[in-house]
């Protein structure tokens, strides 16, 4: 198979869709790879290394789309991108089509396959592919919450973690899935009074078994959500249903009673948000400000740090890949569920049931695409 990885252009995106090792790994399998000149240099990977690894470079994105199979990447592709797609070409990267009815529409109309990270799925019931975005984004909201919450910036001026004789921030995390587990271990690390609120007895459990006492768990109702959110001086979203819009958890009227120069990050905002007054931010301007408070909502935060980012992607999604070219697309998705809960559109054909019903398409079952 001819795979090809083009330079990302979504704003201030810098990831690439493969390394050099993995590039490497499809070479031995006996495919080919093209590489668009100066793809990598956002994460220090020199053209030089691909060419070494047994990629060709070609000079233009249009080459990429024009001539490969299998397009690998990492954000959703951007308008220009997806005027390229061509009927039975795959496109493997993250998608986010529930909040996204213009990609959606797009996608539909090229008659692609188009596969999507962030629903793949693994016999535990996890994300793998999504989860390695989810610890950096986790990670990071808690690194821009201190960073807004600073009076320079904006914020309220507290330091996340206090001094002796002065309370510390609190943090009240949405959420305690992968993002929410990895925002509690870095602020408290920092320091910081967490709250973690979920709906699930047992992901609380685990918290507790995970980092003890100085967690504060709450089962997530309306009345928790409101009560914390009031007196937060941080508000991390990372709630997530697989590959439909994230719920709205926090109104506008209880974001108007949070305190003036507080802070909300909201990290399911790939998805659409957690938060009723979050819409998408860049890194180039990544916050605003309704009723005092701090949003900071850009769609790729792992974008930020994109050399940690990509390789932590590289490494779950090389066996996805390699199946995908040694078998083809029906055969590979065929022969591992896992993987067809990744199909999201296929030629012509909205394939996964919670973006149709979101979106207000005809579902097709994906076991009948592969037909």
């Amino acid at each position: 198979m001819l795979i090809g990885v083009p330079k990302e252009i979504k704003v201030r995106e810098y990831r690439v869709g493969l390394v050099p090792a993995n590039v490497r790994e499809l070479v031995l399998h006996g495919h080919a790879v093209i590489v668009e000149r100066g793809a990598g240099e956002g994460i220090g990977v020199a053209d030089a290394q691909y060419q070494a690894a047994g990629a060709k470079i070609v000079p233009s994105a249009a080459d990429v789309w024009a001539h490969a199979e299998m397009v690998v990447k990492v954000k959703e592709p951007q308008a220009e991108e997806r005027r390229r797609l061509r009927p039975g070409q795959v496109l493997f990267t993250y998608l986010h089509l529930a909040p996204d009815p213009e990609q959606t529409r797009d996608l539909v109309e090229s008659g692609s396959i188009c596969i999507a990270y962030e629903t793949v799925t693994s016999p535990s019931g996890g994300l793998p592919l999504l989860a390695p975005m989810s610890e950096v984004a986790g990670r990071m909201s808690i690194q821009a919450g201190a960073y807004f919450l600073e009076k320079a910036h904006g914020g309220l001026g507290v330091l996340l973690g206090g001094v002796p004789g002065v309370d510390p921030a609190k943090v009240v995390i949405l959420g305690g899935g992968v993002v929410g587990t990895h925002a509690a271990h870095i602020a408290l690390g920092m320091g910081a009074e967490v709250w973690v609120l979920d709906r699930n007895v047992d992901v609380l459990k685990n918290l507790w078994r995970q980092f003890g006492r100085p967690l504060n768990t709450v089962f997530s109702t309306h009345e928790a959500v409101e009560k914390h959110c009031r007196t937060a001086d941080l508000v991390v979203g990372g709630v997530l249903i697989p590959g439909a819009a994230a719920p709205k958890l926090v109104d506008a009227k209880l974001v108007s009673e949070m305190k003036p120069g507080s802070v909300i990050v909201d990290v399911a905002i790939d998805q659409g948000g957690c938060f009723e007054t979050s819409h998408p931010t860049t890194h180039d301007a990544p916050t605003y400000v309704v009723d005092g408070v701090i949003h900071y909502c850009v769609a790729n935060m792992p974008g930020g740090v994109p050399r940690t980012s990509t390789f932590a992607l590289n490494n779950a999604t090389l066996p996805f890949v390699l199946a995908l070219a040694d078998k083809g697309w029906k055969k590979a998705l065929g022969e591992n569920p896992h993987l067809l809960e990744g199909l999201n559109v296929s030629e012509g054909h909205v394939t996964y049931k919670a973006v149709a019903d979101s979106l207000g398409y005809k579902f097709k079952e994906p076991k009948l695409a592969l037909a």
